[in-house]
Parts: structure tokens; C-alpha cells; sequence
């Protein structure tokens, strides 16, 4: 059963043309209480992001409680030792993104091996006939994002170019996918571009390629990283001193 083509249009109109913020920490850090994200992703929507894109069903429940009309894009990152596929890689964890409140479930969308086993596209159809909601693909290629639309995908990311092994020599942002992507999509699949947008020019250079919407994560939210980064440029110019 397919996902309400209604529902699909009013999440479509609903993000076109915006940002969607990535409100994440790594583990270890303190941001990872559920509170402090669900804070940030309100600082967020409250400045005219459009939607805002939540890792683990415990955040996704804190900002849904928070923030209760909330565009709320989810997945849950596991890592499993016998595959590199971890942004919600099956079923277990698609059931648990949705019913924690996503309005849209992310995956990993790649022909990387799953964790169980599974293909994508034996995932993808149970989705579609037992829950039939909204899935966003993170895809790393023009072969993976066409496919994630032939098997009903509603949104296509670029989320996982130049994080896979066939594109690690690839630097985000995906700008030449993004085009391509463009170009082959079917018009009534969204089409986001997310990974490496590291400023507005990016955001709307990203717009001028395509995009229907942005997702920015690091350098919005990203605390800890940013914090490092500056540090470590700070303390490499006080060594040459």
C-alpha cells in the first residue's frame, strides 16, 4: 500500500524551499540529553527552519513532546560489525523511528549488505505494505538514488556521497550528483541535498542546483566539532609561535 499521495503533497509544500536542520551530537557528548535537543531543535524551528532531522527514537520523542507540530525527518544509527549500512538499517529500527513520531523515516538507501540480511528492496516493500509511510533514501550514487524512487522512495538525499566505499574519494557536497539527480528523479520525488553544506552560499548554491530543500547539520549544531576545529587551528598557530 502505498503512502497517501495527499500527505506526501502537504509534507512537499511544507519543506520546499527551506532548511531542514540535522540536531544530532556525537556519543559522549553532554548535548546527547534528550532535553538539550529537543532545545535546540525548538531554537531551530522558532528561526524559520522548515523541519529538522532527529537521530534515535529518544530525541524524536523529546522533540515531539517539545515542539508538537514539528516536521520531524528520524532515523536511529546502529553499528552492526558484519555491515556498513547504520542509518536505520532495518526493520526493527524503522518501526521504532516512526512510532517515536517521525513524520518522515531516513535510510540508508545504498546496495551496501544490510545487517539482517535483507535487500532494500525486500525492507522497502514491508515498509510499504505494513506501515506505508514516508521514507527518505540516503543515497551515495545516481544508481541508488534512481532505484530508492523506483521502490517508492518520496524523498532522495545525498547523504552518503563521499561516505561510502565507492565514493570516499568524493569530498561533499555532492554537487555534481545533485545535478544528475535533478535531471533522472521523477518530479514528485523530493529531491534533498544534505552533506558538507558548511554555509549559506553552499545552502543556496545547493537551491540553484535542484535542491527542494537543504539539511544542514555541523555547522549549525555541530558543538562539538566546531568547538575542536577552532582549538586545534588556535593551538597549531600558538606551536609556530
Amino acid at each position: 500500500m502505498a503512502c497517501d499521495s495527499s500527505f506526501l503533497r502537504q509534507l512537499a509544500l511544507r519543506v520546499s524551499g527551506g532548511l531542514i536542520v540535522s540536531v544530532q551530537a556525537p556519543l559522549g557528548s553532554p548535548l546527547r540529553d534528550p532535553y538539550v535537543i529537543a532545545a535546540m531543535a525548538e531554537a531551530c524551528l522558532a528561526n524559520g527552519a522548515v523541519g529538522v532531522r532527529l537521530e534515535s527514537p529518544e530525541h524524536i520523542a523529546a522533540v515531539r513532546q517539545r515542539c508538537p507540530s514539528a516536521l520531524i525527518v528520524g532515523l536511529w544509527k546502529r553499528t552492526f560489525t558484519h555491515s556498513d549500512v547504520y542509518i536505520t538499517p532495518g526493520w526493527h529500527e524503522v518501526q521504532s523511528v516512526w512510532a517515536a513520531g517521525a513524520d518522515v523515516v531516513a535510510l540508508d538507501a545504498t546496495d551496501r549488505p544490510r545487517p539482517d540480511g535483507d535487500s532494500l528492496q525486500i525492507l522497502l516493500q514491508r515498509i510499504h505494505q505494513e506501515l506505508s509511510i514516508p521514507i527518505m533514501a540516503d543515497v551515495d550514487s545516481l544508481i541508488s538514488g534512481l532505484k530508492a524512487a523506483e521502490l517508492g522512495c518520496a524523498w532522495v538525499g545525498t547523504t552518503l556521497y563521499g561516505y561510502t566505499k565507492t565514493t570516499n574519494s568524493f569530498q561533499p557536497p555532492a554537487w555534481e550528483l545533485l545535478t544528475r539527480l535533478k535531471a533522472d528523479l521523477p518530479s514528485d520525488v523530493l529531491l534533498i541535498c544534505e552533506g558538507g553544506i558548511s554555509s549559506t552560499s553552499d545552502a543556496v548554491k545547493a537551491m540553484y542546483e535542484g535542491a527542494d530543500a537543504v539539511v544542514v547539520g555541523t555547522a549549525i549544531t555541530g558543538i562539538d566539532h566546531q568547538v575542536l576545529n577552532y582549538c586545534k587551528i588556535i593551538n597549531q598557530i600558538q606551536s609556530k609561535n
